[in-house]
């Protein structure tokens, strides 16, 4: 029985991992409509980011963690605004299109620093012991990422719900000409909505980089990782995130666990989500937590 919690307990680490990476996905989109193919290597830069000025310049991991979110945050905006912001009414093709372009220049820009060729790994903050009880263990660095995603999520969720701000990004994303002529800036939402996609990728980069290590293509994989979780929740809920973000969690580590440790199958740790996915959306195709629009014509 403690096998299985324990499974549980990782399946919940990494699920939050998930939720958090596919966050900077749902902000865009919930906004724009547009999906970030580039997320990814945001993901990657904050993580880089938080690892350069601890271990080059010596600031406490917890400044430069908040010091790479606030530089990513705004690294983002400018994204946006050089890059994006001119194509505002444009086919939504050409807008991703233009995040694959950016795509392709970040990981270029990122082959040329030691970054990109070379594994490197955060200094040791926290306890190496695990906190065991009733046969279950979880590292400390673990425990400490799901209590910052989960505060991060917690704090974008009441953003949308509560702050003037958030309910403008909401109004853009139902109608953007509705919103215009009540006076929101739409321009301004997409920038804002790109900038907190930069903030919750950088977030996500650190821990993931924390746990997993500093390698460029995992970090930058975790972009193309999370598109189920994108799709299973519903591209424009964040609850449907972090719910969604939990089940793939579960899915991978109760098929790693059990059907390739214990049957001594092969790759459906890696397969089985998707399986999932394409049975729920098969009665759900909107998600699980997705918006369902019905225009009249």
């Amino acid at each position: 029985m403690s096998y299985f919690f324990q499974l549980v307990i990782s399946g919940i680490v990494v699920g939050s991992i998930y939720a958090l990476s596919a966050l900077g996905f749902v902000l865009i989109y919930k906004s724009s409509r547009v999906l970030n193919i580039a997320h990814g290597q945001l993901i990657a830069i904050g993580a880089f980011m938080v690892y350069a000025l601890t271990v080059w310049l010596k600031v406490p991991i917890l400044i430069a963690f908040l010091a790479s979110m606030v530089l990513t945050f705004f690294m983002a905006m400018s994204v946006e605004r050089v890059f994006l912001r001119r194509l505002i009414g444009e086919p939504i093709i050409s807008v991703i299109m233009v995040t694959i372009g950016l795509m392709s220049i970040l990981d270029g820009i990122i082959y040329l620093t030691p970054f990109g060729s070379v594994n490197y790994s955060f200094p040791a903050v926290l306890p190496v012991t695990p906190i065991s009880f009733g046969g279950v263990s979880i590292s400390w660095t673990q425990l400490v990422g799901v209590i910052i995603t989960v505060i991060l999520i917690g704090g974008f969720s009441w953003f949308f719900k509560r702050s003037t701000l958030g309910i403008s990004m909401r109004a853009v994303s139902d109608d953007q000409l509705a919103a215009m002529s009540i006076g929101i800036s739409v321009p301004r939402v997409f920038g804002l909505a790109w900038a907190m996609a930069g903030l919750s990728a950088a977030a996500a980069g650190a821990i993931i980089g924390n746990i997993t290590g500093l390698n460029f293509d995992t970090l930058r994989a975790f972009g193309i990782l999370v598109f189920p979780v994108v799709i299973l929740g519903g591209l424009d809920s964040v609850f449907g995130a972090v719910v969604a973000g939990i089940i793939m969690g579960l899915i991978q580590q109760f098929a790693g666990g059990y059907l390739d440790g214990q049957w001594g199958l092969s790759g459906t740790a890696n397969v089985l989500p998707y399986i999932i996915l394409l049975i729920i959306l098969l009665f759900k195709p909107h998600g699980l937590f997705g918006t369902h629009e019905i225009e009249r014509v």
